[in-house]
């Protein structure tokens, strides 16, 4: 689980809360039910009116994706590619039907089965690099839901805080409730603003920063699977799959292989 963003979120509160304590404001009139609903309530309405049924009731699947803390194994899949890549060599593409079951990641199976059957490498190219863009929107189903609504909490903020005043100025003649009632019509614009830029904001960039990640692995795969088929040398292979690493990263895998 990423703790990251469950403590980030807790904190953000933390610090809000404490702001408000700390400034000498009661916590009692930062509370406003009807603004919560008016603000959470109301950008979800939105949203489904900005986006198909189907793909908001799965908001709970790409939250848990959020949560989620992702190993791909970069170093790992380089050196099962540079391994397939030398027992090519050897011995032919064939021989690596032998070890396809030991491959775990389906994407890399299907481009090694799809070597192994002599597939024209142009084919084998654009077959995988379909199922990679079919993977980025999917991705970006998910991002879009919480950039739409990441734009629509601070808009319904606001439409809270319009009635707010609404009802404040058609109480002109009450002095004493003036100053309440635009307290209470501002509450809706900062739930709007918290809610945005502390939960749903923060969650899309997660979503692309995992969508990058893994975009990357498959990459890496790709690059790997046609340098097999091509008959590169494993060397050349394994330095042309490193590069696609950060220089710490590349250092281990380098000394692991030199080691070997």
């Amino acid at each position: 689980m990423d703790l990251g963003t469950i403590i980030g979120v807790i904190l953000g509160f933390a610090m809000i809360l404490m702001s408000i304590l700390t400034g000498g404001g009661q916590l009692g009139s930062f509370v406003d039910i009807p603004s919560i609903f008016m603000v959470i309530g109301g950008s979800f309405a939105a949203l489904l009116v900005a986006n198909p049924l189907q793909r908001v009731l799965g908001i709970m699947k790409y939250i848990n994706h959020t949560l989620k803390v992702y190993n791909w194994g970069e170093e790992t899949i380089i050196s099962t590619l540079v391994n397939f890549s030398e027992k090519a060599r050897r011995e032919g593409l064939l021989a690596l039907e032998d070890d396809l079951e030991e491959v775990e990641v389906e994407f890399m199976k299907k481009g090694i089965q799809l070597v192994v059957d002599g597939t024209d490498p142009e084919i084998i190219k654009n077959l995988l690099f379909n199922e990679l863009n079919q993977i980025q929107e999917r991705h970006a189903s998910g991002i879009k839901i919480f950039d739409d609504w990441g734009k629509l909490a601070p808009a319904f903020g606001m439409i809270g805080t319009l009635a707010g005043l609404i009802s404040m100025l058609a109480n002109l003649s009450d002095p004493d409730a003036i100053g309440s009632g635009m307290a209470l019509a501002l509450i809706t614009t900062m739930y709007g603003a918290i809610f945005a830029n502390l939960v749903l904001i923060p969650m899309k960039g997660k979503l692309e920063d995992k969508d990058k990640d893994e975009v990357l692995v498959k990459e890496i795969m790709i690059e790997g699977i046609l340098s097999i088929q091509s008959g590169d040398n494993p060397r050349i292979l394994e330095a042309k799959l490193i590069s696609f690493l950060p220089p710490a990263r590349r250092e281990a895998i380098l000394a692991e292989s030199s080691s070997d």
